[in-house]
């Protein structure tokens, strides 16, 4: 099986990058990605429950693999809502689908979105997980925008082995992650 062309980058260039800067004694000390989560909360489900299939068929599209539909843990009788019912749908990629779908958010669906200044560098959690938000499933060219019936938004961590904020930013920095200058 091939490799996806940012593993290969990893692999060739960025963990000898990553090992000079930081000074690391071992291999395993240098940080690399754990696993990417999708998260596509529907909130409109209570109503119409469709909307979550919907919500799943295009996330399948987006991450090449299939969805699981998240459920309500509690009920709350302020949102209709009862335990049990689906609110949303997530999706978790390792290995070579995790690469391949970095790869596409970093070049091509971050470039689409409107008026794009780059991600905030400080959405980082201090254990090395990056989270980032995009307010419209569209800009992955995977999703053509005449069948979609409702704009969602999207959670997108990004999970690393680092232990710091720093090493985690300077990992992303080498994947070409375009952070906002300060």
């Amino acid at each position: 099986m091939s490799k996806a062309r940012l593993q290969d980058e990893y692999e060739s260039r960025i963990r000898g990058v990553l090992k000079e800067k930081f000074g690391y004694s071992n291999d395993l000390q240098i940080p690399r990605l754990e696993k990417i989560v999708i998260n596509m909360g529907v909130g409109e489900a209570v109503a119409d429950s469709k909307k979550v299939t919907k919500a799943a068929s295009e996330l399948a599209l987006i991450a090449g693999q299939k969805p699981v539909v998240t459920r309500a843990k509690k009920s709350i009788a302020g949102f209709k809502l009862r335990e049990g019912m689906p609110v949303g749908c997530k999706v978790t990629l390792r290995r070579k689908q995790m690469y391949e779908f970095l790869d596409r958010l970093v070049n091509v669906a971050l470039p689409r979105v409107r008026d794009f200044r780059g991600v905030s560098a400080k959405s980082f959690d201090g254990r090395g997980n990056y989270a980032l938000g995009l307010k419209e499933q569209i800009v992955f060219p995977e999703i053509n925008y005449d069948q979609i019936e409702d704009v969602r938004g999207m959670d997108i961590i990004i999970c690393t082995t680092a232990e710091t904020n720093d090493e985690a930013r300077a990992l992303l920095a080498e994947f070409a992650m375009p952070f906002q200058k300060n």
